[in-house]
Parts: structure tokens; sequence; C-alpha cells
């Protein structure tokens, strides 16, 4: 199974093609649309959103709301682009306008220039944008939806919001049903302080990041391998994560806590018994050796603040070589919220791939019994 995304974040759509879905599965496309909202929303978000409101549309692959077997093609239409038309179209357009050479420090701007060449930082940032997520989002909704043919379910909080953290322990029912729609939070005091803490990096023209956590529930023992480095399932779900925008870190389970304890305060006991073997720490995360072990899967990503600051950097311009402030592109001052459903979005995917290697099969009856089989 694979995802390809294509598309500007002002071109005129962002589009994903998944290959290698099973025939029968009946999409819910109200659920697309609630993610995509989602990512539109939350605390902190700026001008983009009033503009957009996003939608995914099916070109193929599915028939009467059910899956074929064959490539299925999302597209989420920019209604921006009817503003940047004349600056951005296929077709012909004037390149002249909306040059943006004042690279931003801690964008792509500055290393895509050097590495494809040309003085407009525009043919850069317009792919390297967050603006690509939402077409990631529509279609690891359909990922999700694949997952849960088998039991298996995500879900994740904004842990910390710059400074504010929320350290307290959550089960995935709580999180699942209690989340505010606000900030993505689960501690209605702390989220006022973020709501502050956002308030004040807006009124200096600065931003902030956050740290979220991403829990998976039914996913049952196996899918990753101890064989090769390739298929170890916490790499390949940790580079997922790392593949959204402005992540800098990911950890599993207790992550760099384990750097810092004794092996004993580590290492989660087995035990046995009728219900066979069990485990009553998980501070593994759900994976050993590579593979999962049958527990809630834990991940936690650190997200940098958003690079592009009202109030600007120091920078150069790279059409002169002269010093600059950098450009202050329309942007957010916080996204945690967000990021979020991007990060749960971005693991669906490659959790699916990873599920679809095991099992194969053609069609959904034949993969989900052959899930049904697996102790």
């Amino acid at each position: 199974m694979k995802l390809t995304t294509a598309g500007e974040s002002h071109g005129k759509a962002l589009v994903a093609i998944i290959e290698g879905l099973p025939a029968g599965l009946k999409l819910d496309f109200d659920e697309i649309r609630t993610a995509l909202a989602l990512r539109q929303s939350g605390y902190g978000r700026g001008g983009r959103q009033k503009i957009e409101r996003d939608t995914a549309e099916i070109l193929t692959g599915v028939r009467n709301g059910v899956t074929l077997g064959s490539p299925v093609t999302l597209a989420v239409y920019n209604r921006d682009y009817e503003n940047w038309k004349a600056y951005m179209a296929p077709e012909g357009c004037d390149t002249s306008v909306r040059v943006l050479s004042k690279v931003r420090p801690g964008h792509a701007d500055l290393t895509g220039l050097k590495k494809f060449g040309g003085t407009d930082a525009r043919n850069i940032l317009e792919r390297a944008s967050a603006r690509e997520t939402a077409v990631r989002v529509a279609a690891g909704t359909v990922f999700r939806q694949y997952l849960r043919a088998f039991g298996v379910e995500i879900a994740g909080y904004v842990r910390a919001c710059g400074e504010v953290r929320d350290d307290k322990k959550y089960t995935f029912e709580e999180i699942a049903c209690n989340r505010s729609p606000l900030l993505g939070m689960m501690n209605a005091e702390k989220e006022r302080e973020a709501a502050s803490y956002i308030d004040d990096c807006a009124t200096k023209g600065d931003t902030c990041g956050g740290i979220l956590e991403i829990r998976v529930k039914g996913l049952k023992s196996g899918f990753g391998s101890c064989m090769t480095y390739a298929e170890k399932l916490d790499a390949r779900l940790s580079a997922a994560l790392m593949s959204v925008q402005a992540i800098k870190g990911v950890e599993v389970g207790i992550g760099f806590g384990a750097a810092v304890r004794r092996g004993s305060e580590v290492h989660d006991e087995i035990f046995g018994g009728e219900g066979g073997f069990r485990r009553r720490t998980n501070r593994a995360g759900g994976i050993e050796g590579g593979m999962s072990n049958g527990e809630e899967l834990v991940f936690r990503a650190a997200m940098k603040p958003i690079p592009t600051l009202m109030k600007g950097l120091n920078t150069v311009d790279y059409a002169t070589g002269q010093p600059a402030r950098a450009a202050a592109e329309r942007s957010d001052t916080c996204a945690v919220t967000a990021c979020g459903v991007v990060l749960e979005s971005a693991l669906a995917a490659e959790l699916a791939a990873v599920v679809s290697e095991r099992l194969g099969g053609d069609n959904m009856a034949e993969v989900v019994e052959r899930y049904g089989r697996l102790s």
C-alpha cells in the first residue's frame, strides 16, 4: 500500500493517490470532512484558514462509496488559487510578481534554492508548505477506516503548547472522547494557560510549537520485524511522523526517559495465565524488537515553532546577498491542534502499509478474515 501526494500551496489543488487499497472498503465521507475541518481549526491559526473551506473530492477508485481495488485519487482544491492564478498558473503566469528572495530561517527556502536552482524561493516554499498536509489528512482518514475494519483505532492530544505542559496520564478512551476542540488538550486549566501563551506570542509577532502524543489501540502483536532494520515498526512509524512539516523529534513509549532510568524501571515484565501473555506496564510503547507486542502504541512528537514570524528574523536577500529581514508570508501563531490530526493521518498511512504487507488480500473480507486468525 502506497501514498503519493502532489500539489502546491497556492496551486490549483492538492492531490493524493493511494495504491494497494483492497476492494470492498466502504468510505465514510463525513469523517473525511470532519478531519479536514479539524486540521483548519485550533487557537492561534492565521488568515489562510478563513479563505479555505477544505473538502476532498474522490476522483478515482471508488464507486457508490466503496473502493474498487484500483488506485484511489483524492483532490483538495485551493480556493486561494483564484487570488494567485496570475502568479501560479501552470499554463503561463507572471513569475516576476510575488518573488520571495528574503529567505526565511527555519524554512526550506535557502537550502531549496541551492539544491534546485533559481533565485525565487516561491518555487521551493509552495511545495514545502504545510498546506500539503490537507490532502494527507484526507488520505489518512481513508487509511484510518481501513485500519478500523480490524478494530485498530488512533487518537492523540496536545501534551504541551510552548512552555505549558500537561504530564498527567490519560486512557485511550479519555483522549478519544474528551480532547478539547480549541487546542486539542485534555486539561481545561492548562488549555487556558496555553491560550494566554499563544496570545503573548501573537502580540510580539512570535510563534510557538508543542508536544503531541499519538496512541494506537487494537493492533495485534507481530507487525514489523526484527529481521531487517528497514522493517522495524518503530523506525517506520517514527519516520512517518518525522515526515510532517515542523516535527523535530519523536519518541516511543517513555522515549528519552529510558536513558536516565535503571533497567528495572524501563522494561515491561511479562506474566502468563489463562489470558495468555500480558504486561502490567507499557514503557516500551507497544513495540519490542521492532515489532508490535499487542499493547497500545505510544508516540510523542515535538513540533517546532512555525518559522514564518510576523516580526521577521535576520537573513540575507538571496538575489542581492545583502542583509534583510525575512519575508512575512501569511502564517499562524500556533498550529498544534492541526498538527495532531496531521500526525494521526501520517501514522495511519504508514501503519496501513505495514498491516497490508503482512496480510495481503485483494478484498476487505479476505483481509479482515486473515487479521482475525492472528493471535
